[in-house]
C-alpha cells in the first residue's frame, strides 16, 4: 500500500502535468481554426425567437 508521501510526491508531479495539458488540450479546441463559427452560432442562441408568428 502507498503512504501518504507517494500519494503526495505523485500528486504534485503528474497531477500538475496531467491538468497542464488538459488546460493545453482544452485551449487548442477552443481556438481552432474554424470553431468561431460555432461559438458565434451558439452566442446567438438565446436572441433567437424560434416561435412561429401567431402563437
Amino acid at each position: 500500500m502507498m503512504d501518504h508521501d507517494t500519494l503526495r510526491h505523485l500528486a504534485d508531479t503528474w497531477g500538475l502535468v496531467f491538468l497542464f495539458l488538459t488546460f493545453v488540450v482544452a485551449v487548442a479546441v477552443l481556438f481552432r481554426p474554424g470553431a468561431s463559427k460555432h461559438y458565434k452560432k451558439c452566442a446567438e442562441m438565446p436572441l433567437k425567437d424560434d416561435r412561429e408568428p401567431g402563437k
